[in-house]
């Protein structure tokens, strides 16, 4: 071997990529990037890596528990783990963000009705059909859009509504603003589509994602980021526009609050500050402790509303007590009017005059499809939950009452237009012949299917197939023969 400098060199065998010295492969430039930030998310600003957490402060988000780093957007949820979350602090505007993961949104027309009901006629500003966009249109093709999610395992709905919407300049600037950082967060493009609308109260946006991320694999976001981050996200956004909230524009809004029948803020505020099952309303510190902006004021009036509802009571001075059902019951409240108003708007669409002007204790609120059939026009359809597929129906019934029953598959219903007339009730069971033949076999109550086989057998020459592969068929649990025999007794 020549020994020249120049031109000589030392074999050191090994496994490719091996540097011979560490004792374990050598990282690529990538992995060794991405182990770097890793450790740099996971420690407070400007230690090192594998530094102790500091210390929690008042005020901060809860260490990040084990098993958060699975799914897209995990780094971001560790910073904001030791950073803190700014959304909740004093200043920053609200936004309330739900979202939901559906399973097979491309089969069986799911994903379709969906997009088809969030475009459905009066949800824009002018009352006119919804008008669907995009990252790059104005006007987004929602067959493509569906196409390209048709085998995607999953698909993803949010609603995003900021608390000051209607101050905001434009709606759609805002959501192609927050898919941007939400983009940049997850390290993906996002396949997406949005519907503003301006049909109720707080203007809001509807956003479907579709469940892939830009090298064709499941798009899995992390639990954390969907829950807090985009939350997070949308609320900066909002802030930057409109400014913090100042403190007398954050009491009038929840003085706003005072007389609503619903879960607020203040009830919040209430149950935070219960000790031993009591309130104690005159204890000194409880605004500088709380930290959350709701003065004594706010608090006491709040509880003589909910003692005037029966959920709250006065049992000494100063000290209160509240109904261990406060929040399922306010929440179940805030619902029930809710569907109250869109069965308002719905009526007010109708026309103008007294017949569309009802007092809404002849409103009747089913839970289910009702057994007694409800007959009358229909006036509405709207999803009974909107990151849902199921709609629910409004109906002018010709007993007065105007009726809201949820529960509908949109095919069922797609063949009928608003202003027909309509009968909803719980399907019937038919009697079959086959009802009738068990009916006749029975004895006392009991139908024995070795008595049948016998008596198909001495008949063999009338029946037509084999006599036990019939006699399997007219096999019913015991449970269910009983009440279908009851049925026909009655």
């Amino acid at each position: 071997m020549n020994r020249d400098d120049e031109t000589g060199f030392r074999p050191r065998p090994g496994r490719i990529r091996f540097n011979g010295g560490a004792g374990r492969p050598q990282l690529s430039f990538l992995s060794a990037v991405r182990r770097q930030a890793r450790a740099r998310s996971l420690t407070p600003a400007g230690k090192a890596g594998g530094a102790s957490p500091a210390p929690r402060r008042p005020g901060r988000a809860a260490p990040i528990r084990q098993g958060v780093g699975r799914g897209r957007g995990a780094s971001f949820v560790r910073a904001r783990g030791v950073a803190g979350w700014k959304h909740p602090q004093r200043g920053f505007r609200r936004v309330t963000v739900k979202a939901r993961v559906v399973r097979q949104a491309g089969k069986g027309g799911g994903a379709a009705a969906h997009l088809r009901y969030i475009q459905r006629d009066g949800t824009s500003r002018d009352g006119e059909r919804g008008v669907m966009y995009g990252a790059e249109t104005d006007r987004a093709d929602g067959r493509a859009f569906l196409e390209r999610g048709t085998d995607d395992r999953h698909q993803f709905r949010m609603i995003v509504s900021p608390e000051d919407a209607e101050r905001m300049s434009d709606l759609t600037g805002f959501t192609r603003d927050l898919m941007t950082q939400m983009e940049a967060d997850l390290g993906t493009h996002l396949d997406w589509v949005a519907v503003n609308h301006f049909n109720t109260a707080h203007p809001h946006v509807h956003v479907v994602i579709n469940g892939r991320d830009d090298l064709g694999e499941n798009l899995v976001i992390n639990g954390q980021y969907i829950g807090q981050g985009i939350r997070e996200r949308a609320s900066e956004l909002v802030t930057l526009e409109l400014g913090p909230v100042t403190e007398i524009e954050q009491h009038r809004k929840l003085e706003a609050e005072i007389g609503q029948d619903r879960f607020t803020r203040l009830d919040r505020a209430l149950l935070d500050q219960i000790k031993e099952g009591r309130i104690d309303i005159l204890r000194p510190g409880v605004e500088r402790a709380a930290g959350d902006g709701v003065d004594r004021s706010l608090r006491l009036s709040r509880l003589a509303k909910l003692e005037r509802m029966g959920l709250a009571r006065q049992t000494a001075p100063g000290i209160w007590e509240l109904d261990g059902r406060l929040e399922d019951t306010l929440r179940a409240l805030g619902e029930q009017g809710d569907i109250t108003k869109q069965m308002h708007r719905a009526l007010k669409a109708r026309g103008n005059g007294p017949d569309h002007e009802r007092d809404p204790a002849s409103f009747r609120l089913h839970a289910e499809v009702p057994d007694t059939p409800v007959v009358g026009r229909l006036i509405d359809r709207h999803l009974s939950d909107e990151l849902g597929e199921k709609l629910s129906l409004v109906v002018d019934g010709i007993d007065g009452r105007v009726h809201h029953v949820p529960g509908f598959d949109p095919a069922q219903v797609e063949d009928i237009s608003n202003g027909a007339i309509v009968s909803i009730g719980a399907a019937s069971v038919r009697e079959r012949p086959s009802d009738r033949t068990i009916a006749a076999m029975a004895r006392e109550g009991i139908y024995r299917p070795s008595e049948h086989l016998d008596r198909l057998q001495l008949d063999r020459w009338q029946v037509k197939g084999n006599p036990q592969e019939l006699v399997q068929g007219y096999e019913l649990p015991r449970v269910l023969w009983r009440r279908f025999l009851s049925d026909l007794s009655g």
